[in-house]
């Protein structure tokens, strides 16, 4: 796992700076602590941070082919390397090092841009290509890895984080009002924008190339739902528990410590399951859970279950209970390492069991990816329901509007309104902001009205890019390609490498997504339970009392801080007159959610989060005058 960045110049005469490089490089260092390495040639740089996993002597990068006409930078693992450097060993490809970036390298000699359809994992990468003055740049199919870019008239520059981007002196730090509206929305930014005006993030599954004849960006890899399997259920388990042990066997592939993210869920302690039966006689498995410091809060926590699954397959357990103090003061160095506002309060958890695991590990595999996959979230079957109410309920569009209005529970009009509006119209994803109300406070009716066409576009075209997929299906497809991507994904990569660990997900491995797409509905979704074909491959395996267990999420106990022990620090630095929000949003309103959340007429937590958040990375990116503290 590593950092990269780049500049390429437009016009040949208009040399990079190799300072400009080390300056780019230096301020991702944490993500590739181990080394750096820099190539400058002429109107082409490009910069590496190393986190040393595989070849850890000769896998110092940039990598170049046999006569250095093509050089790379990768961040990343491809666990199909041994197969892949096989192959093209027999097709006369010479290998200096036995290090997975040298494979795609002389993949791309071999196959051109086709090249990212034989690599098996996650990747970001940039290969210049100096015989054809051409420089692709790529993203691996799910995400996981991100690489964002700014382009002008005069270049285009690229880099793991937006921050190394912003070292580049002339590139304007200003905010895009049309992503703060977003964000306002859904706590995060939806891709390709980020909340930085003319800085992009490449989409899951795009290449990008630059030549003499310009930028181009162009899809790879999308999800197949059209492809249906035509196995029996028997057939299809046997088939999934087979794809996921495989899956769990390559991303074992290190020559250091590895270990597990234990929440004592259905999806880590399936990974742990599968991850010991690869590990037999050899030294225990590290797993690692965080839990709360919250006065009877053992609910708040699930340490409980995490300690059945380390018990069970007897792994060498450690755990990190968070303190309201240490979450308050690690926000000014959340937002630096987030580059952008994400409001996902479970970062910071993230961040403190990742230092955690520092201390003893440097590869960590997780069980991100299978509510995205395998419908694993609650919202899928209110969605439904509401999608029946809609399609069989004659009239309900035209009698929501006025059923919502005489609805005395405030939930219950919010689904009676979403009742008469399609599922296209009417979904916006697992993560939700402001309400419509809410964001007219705050912003007026015009901007909301832009900002709900934005969102619309953003889901709608999700949907019609699956026309033929079941509603289950468009549902998956729309979470899997904004919110897995543009949140999960996104803090995890962030807080894992703000500590030098790498983080390994092997649910999102392409080839058991697209076994997962072509399951039918039943298999992932039934009676109420997602992950319909996850439980039924892990009886067995795993204590019933996980297996079947409702999903619980990452609880940390937001509400009852934001009115307790950071109920001050949220007053200091959101009500003032001079605050960064208050520069963009109504301060009137601000104040009154404050204070229904601080006497308890309402839980405003996640609206206060979202604006927190807000008012700490402007500071830091646009105002630049937060400095991180020693915390990081």
């Amino acid at each position: 796992m590593c950092a990269i960045c780049g500049i390429v110049n437009f016009a040949a005469g208009d040399l990079v700076e190799g300072d400009l490089i080390s300056r780019m490089t230096s301020v991702v260092a944490h993500r590739g602590p181990d080394d750096d390495g820099h190539l400058v040639d002429g109107r082409v740089g490009l910069g590496h941070r190393r986190l040393s996993i595989i070849d850890l002597q000769g896998g110092k990068q940039p990598i170049f082919n046999e006569d250095k006409t093509v050089a790379i930078v990768f961040n990343g693992e491809i666990y199909n390397y041994g197969d892949l450097a096989r192959e093209l060993a027999s097709k006369g490809h010479v290998f200096g090092t036995r290090s997975d970036t040298e494979t795609i390298v002389h993949a791309y000699e071999e196959y051109g841009d086709a090249c990212v359809q034989h690599l098996r994992g996650m990747f970001a990468f940039a290969i210049w290509d100096s015989r054809n003055q051409r420089l692709l740049i790529a993203r691996d199919r799910l995400g996981i890895k991100p690489v964002y870019y700014y382009r002008d008239s005069r270049m285009l520059a690229f880099a793991s984080e937006i921050k190394a981007l912003l070292e580049i002196p002339h590139i304007a730090r200003r905010v895009d009002p049309e992503s703060l509206d977003l964000y306002l929305s859904l706590r995060y930014v939806p891709g390709p924008r980020t909340m930085f005006k003319n800085i992009f993030c490449l989409q899951p599954g795009y290449l990008l190339s630059v030549d003499t004849r310009g930028v181009h960006i162009r899809r790879y890899w999308d999800i197949d739902y059209d492809r249906r399997s035509e196995d029996s259920p028997g057939q299809s388990l046997e088939a999934f528990r087979e794809l996921l042990a495989e899956s769990v066997r390559l991303h074992l592939a290190a020559e250091v410590p590895l270990g597990v993210f234990l929440s004592g869920g259905l999806d880590s302690s399936a990974i742990l399951a599968m991850m010991r039966s690869n590990v037999q006689g050899q030294p225990r498995i590290k797993t690692f859970s965080v839990g709360y410091e919250v006065p009877g809060g053992e609910d708040a926590n699930e340490f409980e279950y995490a300690r059945l699954a380390a018990r069970t397959f007897s792994s060498d357990h450690y755990e990190y209970h968070l303190s309201a103090r240490e979450f308050e003061s690690f926000v000014p160095d959340l937002v630096w390492h987030l580059d952008e506002p994400l409001a996902d309060p479970s970062c910071i958890p993230l961040y403190y069991i990742s230092r955690l695991a520092r201390e003893h590990i440097k590869v960590v595999l997780s069980g991100e990816g299978a509510d995205e996959i395998l419908a694993g979230y609650g919202i899928y079957q209110r969605m439904l329901l509401l999608d029946r109410i809609h399609r069989h309920v004659p009239g309900i569009s035209r009698l929501a509007p006025w059923l919502a209005r005489v609805t005395p529970s405030e939930v219950l009009r919010r689904h009676v309104r979403l009742s008469g509006r399609s599922l296209e119209h009417r979904y916006r994803g697992v993560s939700r902001g402001f309400t419509l109300e809410g964001k007219r406070d705050l912003i007026g009716k015009e901007r909301v009205r832009q900002s709900e066409a934005n969102i619309g576009a953003i889901f709608g075209g999700c949907f019609r890019s699956v026309p033929n997929a079941s509603p289950l299906n468009q549902l998956l497809h729309a979470d899997t390609k904004v919110w897995l991507p543009d949140d999960l994904l996104n803090k995890a990569d962030k807080m894992t490498m703000a500590n030098g660990i790498e983080l390994r997900v092997p649910f999102l491995d392409h080839k058991l997504v697209e076994f997962a797409a072509a399951l039918p509905d039943g298999s992932k979704l039934d009676r109420g339970s997602g992950k319909v074909i996850l439980r039924q491959a892990m009886r067995g395996l795993l204590p019933d009392t996980i297996i079947s267990r409702p999903k619980k999420g990452f609880p940390v106990p937001l509400a009852a801080w934001l009115r307790g022990p950071m109920r001050q620090f949220t007053a200091e630095n959101l009500l003032p007159s001079s605050s960064a929000c208050a520069r963009y949003l109504d301060r009137h309103a601000i104040a009154r959610i404050v204070q229904e959340h601080e006497t308890g007429r309402a839980d405003r937590s996640q609206e206060i989060w979202t604006l927190l958040v807000l008012e700490f990375w402007h500071r830091q990116f646009i105002d630049n005058r937060a400095q991180r503290s020693c915390a990081a």
